[in-house]
């Protein structure tokens, strides 16, 4: 009944082979880039991007994007190790398990259900806005006295019935949207520069000012303020670092790449292509967006429903603003697909160990997908997008996926300590220096989310925590190895770093 009971690489990897959990290897390494395209370039810079601007970094909200592109490529380098080396669906979650316990693996996977579903959720929601920009139309109901979100609700059903039918059709439908939603921004580049005047990237960093009378309450503070006694400011270097930790949001989904990794040929090399190849792109498009958009119109009027969009009307050319508006509806529609993608399978990694119900990891038989949690995932998305605001999910999201990430950036030391013969077809550099580098890089981040962010995801852990000691540590696969020759020595069960 350890807590700190790890499951071996062989035996995770043996699970994959499993009749009935066994997943469908379709994907290739350009299928995981266009999955790692069409998952990032979404709400993020189609929506934060001028709220950040607006209110928290001004002009350089480009320089915002560059420290979370490079937080992230920290990051990245450890998930390309780490899924190179352990090809299992569950991303964090299944990395946890083989470095640090079975409980802190919970944490994670728990942490991630908190991470996809909210994400999936807040790009739904951006979705349902530019629709509605797109259409003229409310998409926004109340029925018995509640807002209800129709276009959101609308879109992720729609999309959980393509996630259901085969990562294959989902790839093939990402690469379409995908190749539309990068020409969108393309054009969003190439046009927006003939309208940009340079006056409105002065000052590049405005300077600091006291945060307006409605964000001065400790809930709305970031924790560093908090900590430290500061008093809560917009704009100015803590500006820029506090844009950054949200902007954050516009990245997440190169680690979607590595929940796919019991769906790829070969994941040893595809893995690390689809992640550095799709953060890499990504981060040169969105910085220059931001600096597009910002050169456009004045940063405090960027405070928008559809900041891309408006931009353009506010110069006259409202034909583009209506391209952009139709290829956000386009280009948020492959983020949605696949981060419920990667809830599904983090769930259907769960369930398949016990830690969840094993009913909840049943596989369709003519699709190869793991239906049951699509299911639940696709209501979950739905109903969050359908009633809760974008701006209560946004922070929640970012501080979910940031704590994946420090647990990640210590595993990869860990590993490397606890099986030094695994094969490695991606090593990260300097380590353990640049793992440690990107576990703090991404604490600093969280430290510049507000304190209500915090105390939210504290409830959140506190209700995972009873449900493992509830269920999870007594139905987990590892609480009774299968029965092994006398003789053998039992496999899947050992002693954690922190039990050691």
């Amino acid at each position: 009944m350890s807590i700190w009971r790890t499951k071996s690489i062989e035996q995770s990897i043996r699970d994959t082979d499993e009749p009935g959990y066994r997943l469908r290897r379709d994907l290739n390494g350009f299928d995981l880039i266009v999955f790692g395209i069409g998952v990032i370039i979404g709400t993020g810079i189609f929506v934060v991007t001028g709220r950040q601007a607006a209110e928290n970094a001004g002009p350089a909200i480009v320089l915002s994007f560059l420290a979370a592109g490079a937080v992230c490529a920290l990051a990245a380098m450890c998930y390309a190790e780490f899924a190179s080396t352990v090809p299992v669906a569950g991303s964090a979650y299944t990395f946890g398990y083989a470095t640090l316990g079975e409980f802190v693996a919970w944490i994670i996977g728990w942490d991630l259900i908190l991470e996809f579903t909210l994400a999936a959720s807040v790009v739904s929601v951006g979705w349902s806005e530019y629709a509605g920009d797109l259409l003229a139309l409310p998409t926004t109901v109340t029925l018995a006295g509640l807002p209800v979100n129709l276009g959101a609700v609308a879109i992720a059903v729609l999309l959980g019935l393509v996630g259901m039918l085969g990562a294959k059709l989902s790839g093939r439908v990402t690469a379409v949207v995908v190749a539309i939603k990068v020409g969108i921004v393309l054009f969003i580049i190439a046009v927006g520069a003939a309208y940009v005047d340079p006056t409105n990237w002065t000052p590049f960093i405005p300077p600091a000012q006291p945060a307006a009378a409605d964000t001065t309450g400790v809930s709305d503070a970031t924790l560093t303020h908090v900590l430290f006694g500061l008093e809560p400011t917009s704009f100015g270097p803590w500006g820029v670092v506090a844009a950054a930790s949200v902007v954050f949001f516009s990245f997440i989904g190169f680690d979607i790449v590595a929940t796919t990794a019991e769906e790829t040929r070969n994941p040893r090399r595809d893995i690390p292509v689809g992640i550095f190849g799709s953060l890499l792109i990504v981060t040169l498009l969105y910085m220059a967006v931001a600096a597009v958009v910002t050169g456009m119109r004045p940063y405090t009027e960027l405070n928008v429903t559809a900041p891309l969009s408006d931009a353009f009307r506010s110069v006259g050319a409202d034909w583009a603003a209506t391209l952009i508006s139709l290829g956000g509806v386009i280009g948020i529609t492959t983020v949605i697909l696949v981060l419920m993608m990667g809830q599904a399978r983090v769930a259907f990694a769960m369930s398949r160990d016990g830690l969840l119900p094993r009913a909840l990891s049943r596989i369709h038989p003519r699709f190869g997908t793991p239906y049951v949690t699509t299911l639940l995932t696709t209501a979950a998305v739905a109903l969050l997008g359908g009633l809760v605001p974008i701006s209560t999910l946004e922070e929640m999201v970012n501080i979910g996926t940031l704590f994946a990430f420090v647990v990640v950036s210590v595993g990869v030391v860990v590993l490397r300590s606890l099986r030094p013969d695994l094969p490695r077809a991606f090593r990260v550099p300097w380590s353990p220096v640049l793992p440690l580098l990107a576990a703090l890089s991404c604490l600093w981040l969280m430290l510049n989310l507000t304190a209500l962010t915090w105390i939210r995801f504290a409830v959140w852990l506190v209700i995972g925590v009873a449900i493992y000691f509830l269920y999870g540590i007594r139905h987990s696969r590892l609480a009774a190895p299968p029965a092994q020759p006398s003789g053998e020595e039992g496999e899947g069960v050992g002693e954690g770093f922190l039990g050691a």
